[in-house]
């Protein structure tokens, strides 16, 4: 069995949880988010807590109620705290620019990318290289910062390019350094 599937989920005093008809809708104070429950894995909600039940004994279903178990929590959390993703520009002549709920990037192309941000999703931008993306969906949120990333992917020689803060970059020698 899973042992992450297992353990029960808290639900905050401030959060309300619906669980009707395969339908999870959790409402918070910074928002409300909905999903479809796989029909492997039932959730059980009694006693500010929620519980998920693989329906059938299958490891598709065990595999299933640890995923299910992951993907409640994090509705929780980002109805209660949200969730933050930093990325870094780096380059010379490469800069970023927000009006409204659009980025201008600027990454040495021959004309500047813009990107619409998805309904859901906030940036703001520091020192024309830092972008800070915010929302309350932790898929969406990894998915716009990816896609954001994928403009301009950090090179390996020079470091050049859009990568997440905390992420290293292994760098190789050029060809001078062979001789």
């Amino acid at each position: 069995m899973s042992r992450v599937g297992k353990r029960p989920i808290a639900i905050p005093d401030n959060v309300n949880v619906t669980y009707d008809s395969r339908w999870l809708k959790v409402k918070g104070p910074k928002g409300e988010l909905s999903r479809v429950i796989h029909p492997d894995v039932d959730l059980g909600v009694k006693d500010g807590f929620i519980h998920v039940i693989p329906s059938i004994k299958m490891k598709q279903a065990k595999a299933l109620q640890g995923l299910t178990r992951t993907l409640v929590a994090n509705m929780i959390v980002g109805v209660t705290q949200g969730f933050e993703r930093e990325l870094e520009v780096t380059g010379v002549g490469y800069r970023v620019d927000l009006k409204s709920n659009v980025l201008t990037l600027t990454l040495g192309y021959s004309h500047p990318v813009v990107y619409k941000l998805p309904e859901g999703i906030s940036a703001s931008v520091d020192k024309k290289n830092s972008i800070v993306l915010s929302g309350i969906d932790k898929e969406l949120l990894g998915s716009t910062a990816a896609t954001i990333r994928g403009f301009k992917r950090p090179e390996p020689y020079k470091g050049k390019g859009i990568k997440y803060v905390e992420e290293q970059i292994r760098r190789k020698v050029g060809k001078s350094a062979a001789k």
